[in-house]
């Protein structure tokens, strides 16, 4: 507040005018600043709760449509890879199989016909008691015979394929975790008749608030216990934050890829998750706090002397990551114990000497 207008209210109030040392007092106080010591956790919430969930989560149905002869999986199943899950009414498919296999001994015939009419076409010819028009009807035909012979083959080896469709098999080690037809539904081609968790690959997923999201970085170590045996533990690395808040909580999805966990962390395992003591996270501030964002970016930081109120301010360029929110990820030119302004950054400059922090 500028000191024209100061001396004017109190005037208006009829309060005695400032002398002259009392003004010059006021005018040479250093202004308080809204400030933050960067610290590397501060703010941050150093423990989660989170699942023990499967990398992949399929969907398995049939290539074709038909009726569902039989389901010998249930929810909650482990299963192997290859292990029979469903199978469709082989009915209708077996009699393209038998139909298909017909037609192969159809067209052997046919060719066996053909060789012995393309023999003797060709002997005629040599004892002149034929045409040489004739021995070239039947080369033509014992090639036609040949093809034959090879369309039939390809329409077994595809009805063949398409029977064994009526089968559906685990591709991977998993768990049962949904089970959407009963035996005797008519199923369509793709549709979902069982969802297959895969257990070769666990992770642990949690939701953070972005405050928190903005703090964590692909690779950050994790100690993770399970809730139920806290005396049963694993590490998990960060893969993945997702890049969109879920709607209705504004949280992010975060996912952790354990490393070789022990057997007791079963999918579904509620477990107790926190920074491991010496990992590394990143530190944020209040976008509020940067200055040119968009341009060159960079944050007051304050120096003072030891065991003195006062202190100087001096713009220091910083590197950003992504921004979660109202925060932002400080990846460079700032370390911890640096003082940061965070409020008021457009009314100062270069050198300016300011006075004690404030709580925000």
């Amino acid at each position: 507040m500028r000191m024209p207008l100061v001396l004017t209210v109190l005037a208006l109030l009829g309060t005695p005018a400032l002398a002259n040392d009392e003004l010059a007092l006021v005018q040479d106080t250093p202004r308080p600043v809204v400030s933050q010591v960067v610290n590397e956790r501060a703010g941050y919430q150093n423990r989660f709760v989170g699942l023990v969930s499967a990398r992949t989560e399929t969907d398995l149905g049939f290539l074709l449509a038909g009726t569902l002869a039989e389901r010998p999986v249930e929810t909650g199943d482990l299963v192997t890879k290859g292990a029979v899950l469903a199978r469709l009414d082989p009915e209708d498919l077996d009699a393209d199989v038998r139909a298909a296999e017909a037609g192969v001994q159809v067209a052997n015939a046919q060719l066996r016909a053909a060789r012995d009419a393309e023999n003797r076409a060709r002997e005629l010819l040599s004892r002149g008691t034929d045409s040489a028009t004739r021995l070239e009807d039947a080369e033509r035909g014992l090639t036609a015979a040949i093809a034959a012979v090879e369309q039939a083959r390809a329409a077994l080896a595809q009805a063949q394929d398409i029977r064994g469709f009526a089968t559906l098999t685990a591709p991977q080690d998993g768990v049962i975790i949904q089970t959407n037809a009963e035996a005797g539904a008519s199923v369509t081609a793709g549709e979902a008749v069982v969802v297959l968790a895969g257990t070769e690959m666990r992770e642990i997923t949690l939701d953070v608030i972005e405050r928190d999201a903005a703090a964590l970085s692909e690779g950050l170590m994790f100690d993770v216990a399970l809730a139920a045996n806290p005396s049963v533990t694993a590490q998990a690395s960060l893969r993945r934050i997702d890049p969109v808040a879920a709607a209705s909580t504004r949280t992010r999805r975060v996912h952790l890829t354990l490393q070789d966990p022990p057997d007791g962390f079963r999918l579904g395992a509620l477990v107790h998750i926190a920074p491991a003591t010496t990992a590394r996270l990143d530190i944020i501030l209040d976008a509020s706090a940067i200055l040119d964002p968009k341009g060159t970016p960079a944050v007051w930081i304050v120096t003072r002397a030891a065991d003195e109120a006062t202190g100087t301010v001096h713009r220091t360029p910083v590197e950003l990551g992504e921004q979660f929110g109202p925060r932002v990820r400080v990846t460079g030119g700032i370390k911890a114990g640096d003082e940061v302004i965070t409020k008021g950054i457009h009314s100062l400059k270069e050198g300016q000497t300011v006075g004690p922090s404030v709580s925000q």
